[in-house]
């Protein structure tokens, strides 16, 4: 049997099976799909055409666009954004036939991340809170927090803050985002905040 929070929406055309998890305020449009143990947290808006698989774990204030399977090992803390027809794989060597469902390797997502449109992000690597992936990258490697990625194979093209908005240290290891109010230092490849107004 499915928990479904009462004032969550679910499409009459969406599946969710049994024990599967869709917390409150949570919208879910049509021709989703969720397995098993799939545990969707509260507030959360799935697009249309969204596969959430065995024992997937998505964390509250979700957004995932149309278009995304999310595979076991995938998991998405709080505040992710997915953005439409991202890819995320679920083992290195596919072959269809042999069968490697022991293989599966972990693929999380940090709070506040960011992953653009047609993204693939290859399994077994994480992503940082509050990273962002551009459009179309092709995610290889690990990925920082607050790293901007982009291209094929994604690279660090520079860092954004909570909210988003590029940081520009140009030759200083701070710099002050207005739009926020905060100052961010970058030190070794690690963002962080180093004071809060």
């Amino acid at each position: 049997m499915s928990l479904i929070d009462p004032s969550a929406f679910i499409h009459p055309t969406t599946v969710i099976d049994g024990g599967a998890v869709v917390g409150s305020g949570t919208r879910i449009w049509h021709f989703c799909h969720l397995m098993q143990g799939a545990v969707v947290g509260d507030n959360c808006i799935l697009g249309q055409n969204v596969y959430v698989d065995n024992n997937v774990q998505v964390g509250n204030g979700v957004k995932i666009q149309n278009n995304v399977s999310l595979f076991n090992g995938v998991s998405l803390a709080d505040d992710v954004f997915v953005g439409p027809s991202v890819v995320f794989t679920n083992v290195i060597n596919p072959r269809a036939f042999v069968e490697r469902k022991q293989e599966f390797r972990p693929t999380p997502v940090g709070h506040g991340a960011s992953i653009g449109a047609n993204a693939t992000i290859i399994c077994g690597i994480s992503i940082g809170e509050y990273a962002f992936i551009g459009a179309g990258a092709v995610v290889t490697k690990d990925v920082p927090a607050h790293a901007l990625v982009t291209g094929n194979p994604a690279k660090v093209q520079g860092w954004v803050s909570r909210n988003g908005y590029k940081l520009d240290f140009a030759g200083s290891d701070t710099f002050f985002c207005e739009a926020e109010n905060k100052t961010y230092r970058h030190q070794k490849g690690l963002i962080s905040i180093i004071n809060e107004t």
